[in-house]
């Protein structure tokens, strides 16, 4: 019987880097730890000079300050949650980049929850995933009408911004002024000397496809002019192209307001392959302003929403009531305008 020994050799492995100190920074910057603390944690009695002294030394040496620890001394996290539905809309996605480019101008983070529906047990999730996060405040851009205030339950003390101009909630909200757009892109036709305008508009459930819809049946009714039946669509191109197809066997029908720009390029699709001119025989008229809207055939005129300045004032709003510099909940309606392009044109 023999027996085999095995004789094994120790691989050095590489030693662990030391993290960077706060004495790290001092000692590079020739200043206290104390000033190396004052500047991590944002605090504005440093002198400009001295300041960029310790920020370079931290960005030379990787210094990164412990932002659990700076948390627990402040009572903020520097983080703000997103609850939203969709990122698939176009203003969405607009809003969402204003809102995540003015947060970290300020110096904090997005956490990004999506909601599969607007009900009460996907937005109440959101919120309990949020608080598991340790997020300041939250901004909330879910705008269908099963997200009503009876059925929101808000954590207490966390300061919250809604981006809708439907919801009647106790917090700030923030939207473009969906039912100026509609009134100027339903007056315009008007003002073209068509008799009525017929409405594509978005789904039942969508707050600003009410607010887009009651406008529209409210310029109307202003001026007199008969109310067409309303056609439904989901903001898809497929859904306008489906409604324009209906529309362009009706000789009765010279103008069209859309809900948003996608729908109103599927009803020109329908009108120029039904063979109903554009605008000679039919107007159309969009809403969103997105940026292919200008290079449509024809360029579509379109009501211009800012999400940009949505995002803005709706993480503006949040920022100060985190830090405790905002005054009253209000209501921001940004303003809305009408784009003039080829696509609508005077009635024959």
């Amino acid at each position: 019987m023999s027996e085999t020994t095995t004789t094994s050799t120790a691989i050095p492995t590489r030693e662990r880097r030391r993290e960077v100190s706060m004495a790290d920074v001092a000692a590079a910057a020739g200043v206290s730890g104390q000033t190396v603390s004052r500047v991590a944690n944002e605090r504005a009695n440093v002198d400009p000079e001295t300041r960029q002294r310790v920020l370079d030394a931290m960005s030379a040496l990787g210094y990164r300050p412990n932002s659990a620890a700076r948390a627990l001394r402040s009572g903020r996290f520097r983080s703000i949650g997103v609850i939203m539905f969709s990122l698939s809309s176009y203003g969405n996605t607009r809003t969402l980049d204003a809102l995540a480019s003015m947060a970290a101008a300020s110096g904090y983070s997005i956490t990004l929850i999506t909601v599969q529906s607007a009900s009460q047990s996907d937005v109440s999730g959101a919120f309990l995933r949020l608080r598991e996060h340790a997020v300041d405040g939250i901004v909330i851009l879910i705008e269908t009408h099963r997200l009503g205030e009876n059925e929101l339950s808000i954590p207490s003390g966390l300061p919250v911004v809604v981006v809708d101009s439907s919801a009647d909630y106790p917090y700030a909200v923030v939207d473009n002024d969906q039912a100026q757009g509609a009134k100027l892109a339903t007056e315009h036709l008007l003002d073209l000397g068509h008799e009525t305008v017929w409405h594509v508009s978005g789904p039942p459930e969508s707050f600003a496809a009410e607010r887009r819809r009651d406008a529209w049946r409210e310029a109307l009714e202003q001026r007199g002019c008969r109310v067409p039946d309303v056609q439904i669509g989901d903001w898809t191109a497929e859904s306008g192209h489906r409604i324009g197809l209906a529309l362009a066997t009706m000789p009765e029908v010279t103008a069209v307001f859309a809900a948003n720009d996608q729908m109103a390029l599927g009803v020109i699709r329908a009108l120029h392959e039904t063979g109903r001119a554009v605008p000679g025989d039919v107007s159309v008229v969009g809403f969103d302003d997105m940026p292919e809207s200008a290079n449509f055939w024809p360029p579509l005129t379109t009501v211009r929403q800012r999400f940009e300045r949505v995002g803005e004032e709706a993480m503006t709003a949040l920022i100060a009531d985190i830090e405790g510099t905002g005054g009253e909940h209000a209501r921001t309606l940004v303003p809305t305008s009408l784009v003039r392009r080829a696509s609508s044109g005077p009635a024959r």
